[in-house]
Parts: structure tokens; C-alpha cells; sequence
């Protein structure tokens, strides 16, 4: 017996729970790739709930150290030797082992768009009175600094790359703050009306989870995710923005970090997701499928894709980003994306000392006596905006009742922005298909007119509009007819489903999951296995997550501006 072989035995076999099933099984591609071989690597290992402490115990007897303890989805961040993955993988109180893999933040950028073009591209820039008062917003990402346009508002700041400790408000590397620059920041210095965000007084939550160079662990989104739902309350968090992401190299049942997404979730925070930048088939070079990056494929998720609005106002030359990730899902088949939002050449704030400017000075436009933004593209920015309207949408939910009533719960938020979307076509007059666009494009009149509607307080099952809705929106003396659909699972839900406190939008039901609606779920088309999906080499990813032979630990590499995933996980 091999030296290896013998060492795995020998660890299994040491723990009175060991398991007979192949450990294979259990863990995801990128541990099966390097199991028995030389060398560490950074494991989330998801344990039976109960079994903390017992596995805690035999990790210590074979000398693996304990990074992280994630409660909330009962798992464990720990270093161990390749060798001992097998071993590890074996025992009955391990469901599952998955990468830590290392997070980067990678972003395009072109001829930018200020925040005024945005506002009226989605027709928010009428809103006078909604600004996102008393909605909070935890921007998991680099950090915020704590520019003008943020005054006061950046309610906590912790930094995860140090344990999660307080601190005072930071970002060393520029694209957190560009993020929360487009979800609400406010007028800049010099007083340009048109460089603010979406909800310019959301209050600010910063969970710093990368560093000076844009880099950080799925361990630390875990626990900023965690800090969150911790502290929902007491810091009034309402959404949260994850801009990031890592290659698909499990399903969503074992995946850590949708677990995590997921808890959010049913605890009420309203998830806004990047799909990922990864769209464009390395092979053919033209757009390709299932490209949706983790955690874009949870189903709780709101999911954003990216579109691209040509700079104009009006909503019928818009077209999506090529490099905007494309659905469904790699291992599940889940629809995905939900919706696309503006997300190309977007203006946002930013410290002129982060690390972004500085070494991307072509990026800058720097007002006489102001701060310095810098124009970004991807469905970061898609994202971003998205978590923008959001927070238009809670707040203008919240005034729509002279008493107190519950709040929009994440499914039904999600409901809200797929029934008032916006179908998109292509230059030749071809309607996106809805594992480009979901539901269509974000339309922010149209979800404030839908959630100013609604009374929360509604018995389940009852019509819960306390008037009329149009389902229209005027943008550029347009009229748009919104998508009137969910895409639920697999499946389009047709009709007025969002006019009825159905039991699909109540907080524990976790989306998709067709039970809620008894025999009646497909009242439309089939979704993933429609004629508008095309396999074949129509697939972003390869065998085992690989793009030809470009596997390569730790390292991303580009081409001609996309990204081609190796063993590495993204920010957005």
C-alpha cells in the first residue's frame, strides 16, 4: 500500500463515524483534481448539523488547522494537506468538502454613463420623495471609503480579511466603493446632479472582503453573510449586494456559499446577485450558455445579468452585454438569469488613492474641485443598480400604508422586478431568450407603481392590491409593456399571479420549488428545454469546468477582456 493510500486509511479509520461510501462523491471538482496529490488547500468543509464539535476534534488529532466556523450553514473553513482530502471527505459527518478558492476583482471599462442617465433610463429620476430612507445596504465586497457622497450614512464597517473586525470605513482597492457609488451615492462635492446613485440615502453596511489587490476567500463572503443575518436588526439590514463570485463546481445543494445566500435569504434579506462576466465562449468566441457563476445560481438569489442601454434614454436600442453570463445553471439547470439591469460604462465614486485609479488612470474623470470616479462595466454595476431600485422599492412599499405592515419578503421582491420587466430584443429584432435576459430588463417605474400596490398585510391566498395597475410604463414617450411573467423553477407563470399574497412569496419557500402551486406551475412555456437554448458548443463551460487546457491554479487568465476560469473564483 502507498505511503498516500496508507495515510487516508489510516484517517478515516480513526474516526468512529467513518464512512464506506466513496469519498469522491463528496467533494467538488477542483478538490477531485488535486485529492492524494502534494500540497494544502483552503477546504469549507459541510458537516451534519451537531457534528462541530466531534470533527473539530479529530481535524486537531491530524494536525489541520481551523480557519473559519460558519454556524449558519454548519461548516468549517480548514486547511488541509491534499493527501488527507479522502480521509476528510470519508467521514459520515462530512456531507460535503469544497474549494475556498481565492476571490479577484476583474472589471471592463469603456466610455462612461452618468448616474442621471441611469435614473432616467429606468425612470426613477422623477422620484422626488423616494431616496431609499431607512433602507440599509450591506455591500459585501472591498470596503467603502468614506467619501462626501456618503456622508453619515455608512452605518458599520467591518473588515473580513482581519476576522471581521470594526473598523473605521476603507477601501483599498476602489470597486466596493464604486458599487455602493451606484447604489446610492450622493450628490459629490462640485454638486454635479448627474454623478449621484440610485438611492442616494440608503444607509450603508460595509463587510470588506477583499484586499489592496482585489482579492480575498469564499470563506470570507461566508462569514460577512453571516455577520449579516446576525445583525439584520440591529443594523437594519434590508439587502444585501454581492458584486462577486467563483466558477460552479458543484451543484447548489452542496455549495457553501449559495447555502449561505440561502439563509440570507430566508431570513428576509433580499439577495442581489452578479451573474458573472463570463458569456463568451473561449472557443467559438461568440456568446455561449451556462456560464452562471456561484452564487448567482442560488435560487433565492436575484440574479442579475447585464445590458447595455447605448447611452440613451430610451429603453428600445438597449441590448445585452455579450460578456454578461448566460443561464442555465452548469449542474442544476436552474434558470437563471432572473434579470438584466443596466450595467456597461457606468460612472461611480471612488478614493483617488485606491488601488483602481491608481493604476488605471485612464479611468478617471476628476471634477475641478470634487472627487475622482471611474467607469466600470459588468454585471457588478448590474448588480449594484439593481440593489439601487431595490431599495426604492422596500421604501416605497413601506409608505404605501398608514399602518405598519410586513415587509416584501425576497421572493416577492423578486416577483415584483420579473413581472414589471421589460422584454429585450436583439438588433435584428429577435427577442432575447430567457436564459440571456430572465424576465427582461429592469423597470424601476413600473416595480415602484407594482409595490406601491401592495398590502403586505393581505391573508395568504387573497388579492393583495389596494388599486389598479397598469401593466405599462412611459419611458421617452415610449409605452412598454411590461414581461407579466414569473419565471418560477423552469417554468414561466403567466397571469396575475403577483396580484394574489401567494403562498410562493412567503419568506421560507424557497423559489422554484413547484409544491406551492399545487398541478397549476406550468402555465406556460418550458423554460430550460425550450427551442431558444442552444447546446452543442454553445457551452461556456468544458469537461470538469475546464476551458481547453487552461486549468491553472490561483492564476486568471483574460482574453480579448473575458475571463477564462481556471481553479478561481471572480468578483464581478
Amino acid at each position: 500500500m502507498c505511503l498516500a493510500v496508507a495515510i487516508i486509511v489510516a484517517i478515516a479509520a480513526g474516526h468512529p463515524n467513518a464512512a464506506k461510501r466513496p469519498a469522491s462523491r463528496k467533494m467538488d471538482a477542483a478538490l477531485a483534481r488535486v485529492s492524494g496529490h502534494g500540497g494544502r488547500s483552503r477546504v469549507i468543509v459541510l458537516l451534519r448539523p451537531g457534528s462541530e464539535d466531534a470533527v473539530k476534534a479529530f481535524l486537531g488529532r491530524t494536525r489541520s488547522r481551523v480557519i473559519s466556523h460558519h454556524k449558519s450553514i454548519s461548516a468549517l473553513t480548514v486547511e488541509l494537506r491534499n493527501d488527507r482530502l479522502a480521509g476528510v471527505a470519508g467521514l459520515d459527518d462530512v456531507e460535503s468538502l469544497s474549494i475556498d478558492g481565492p476571490v479577484e476583482a476583474l472589471d471592463t471599462t469603456i466610455a462612461p454613463m452618468s448616474g442621471l442617465e441611469v435614473r432616467q433610463t429606468l425612470s426613477t429620476d422623477g422620484e422626488r420623495k423616494l431616496l431609499g430612507s431607512g433602507v440599509g445596504v450591506a455591500v459585501i465586497d472591498s470596503g467603502i471609503s468614506a467619501l462626501p457622497e456618503f456622508g453619515r450614512r455608512i452605518r458599520a464597517f467591518h473588515d473580513f480579511t482581519q476576522g471581521g473586525v470594526a473598523a473605521k470605513p476603507f477601501d483599498d482597492y476602489g470597486h466596493g466603493t464604486h458599487v455602493a457609488g451606484l447604489i446610492g451615492g450622493g450628490a459629490p462635492t462640485a454638486g454635479d446632479p448627474n454623478e449621484v446613485g440610485i438611492a442616494q440615502k440608503v444607509a450603508f453596511i460595509g463587510l470588506k472582503v477583499l484586499d489592496a489587490n482585489g482579492r480575498g476567500y469564499t470563506s470570507d463572503v461566508i462569514n460577512a453573510i453571516e455577520f449579516a443575518i446576525a445583525n439584520k436588526a440591529t443594523l437594519g439590514i434590508d439587502i444585501i449586494n454581492l458584486s462577486l463570485g467563483h466558477a460552479p463546481y458543484e451543484t447548489a445543494t452542496t455549495d457553501p456559499l449559495v447555502r449561505a445566500v440561502d439563509r440570507a435569504s430566508a431570513a428576509g434579506i433580499i439577495v442581489v446577485v452578479a451573474a458573472g462576466n463570463v458569456g463568451i465562449s473561449p472557443t467559438t468566441g461568440l456568446p455561449a450558455y451556462s456560464g452562471i457563476l456561484s452564487p448567482g445560481n442560488a435560487r433565492s438569489a436575484i440574479t442579475v445579468g447585464s445590458e447595455h442601454t447605448l447611452g440613451t434614454r430610451t429603453r428600445t436600442d438597449d441590448v445585452i452585454g455579450p460578456y454578461s453570463s448566460r443561464g442555465p445553471t452548469w449542474h442544476d439547470g436552474y434558470a437563471k438569469p432572473d434579470l438584466v439591469a443596466p450595467g456597461h460604462k457606468l460612472l461611480a465614486p471612488v478614493s483617488a488613492t485606491s488601488a483602481l485609479p491608481v493604476q488605471y488612470p485612464s479611468l478617471k474623470t476628476v471634477s475641478a474641485d470634487g472627487p475622482t470616479f471611474i467607469n466600470l462595466t459588468g454585471t457588478s454595476m448590474a448588480a449594484a443598480v439593481t440593489s439601487g431600485v431595490v431599495a426604492l422599492v422596500v421604501e416605497a412599499n413601506r409608505a404605501s400604508s398608514v399602518r405598519a405592515h410586513p415587509d416584501l419578503s425576497p421572493n416577492a421582491m423578486k416577483a415584483i422586478l420579473q413581472y414589471t420587466a421589460l422584454p429585450m430584443r436583439d438588433p435584428s429584432g429577435v427577442q432575447y431568450d430567457f436564459m440571456t435576459q430572465g424576465a427582461g430588463a429592469l423597470n424601476g417605474s413600473g416595480a415602484l407603481a407594482l409595490a406601491r400596490a401592495i398590502n403586505t398585510s393581505a391573508t395568504t391566498g387573497s388579492y393583495w392590491l389596494t388599486s389598479g395597475v397598469a401593466p405599462v410604463s412611459f419611458i421617452d414617450g415610449v409605452a412598454l409593456s411590461w414581461s407579466q411573467f414569473i419565471i418560477w423553477g423552469n417554468n414561466v407563470v403567466w397571469g396575475d399571479t403577483v396580484f394574489q399574497n401567494a403562498l410562493a412569496w412567503n419568506q421560507n419557500v424557497v423559489w422554484g420549488d413547484n409544491l406551492v402551486w399545487g398541478d397549476n406551475v406550468v402555465w406556460g412555456d418550458n423554460v430550460v428545454w425550450g427551442d431558444n437554448v442552444v447546446w452543442g458548443d454553445n457551452l461556456v463551460w468544458g469537461d470538469n469546468l475546464i476551458w481547453g487546457d487552461n486549468l491553472i491554479w490561483g492564476e486568471l487568465l483574460r482574453r480579448d477582456e473575458n475571463v477564462v476560469w481556471g481553479d478561481t473564483v471572480s468578483v464581478q
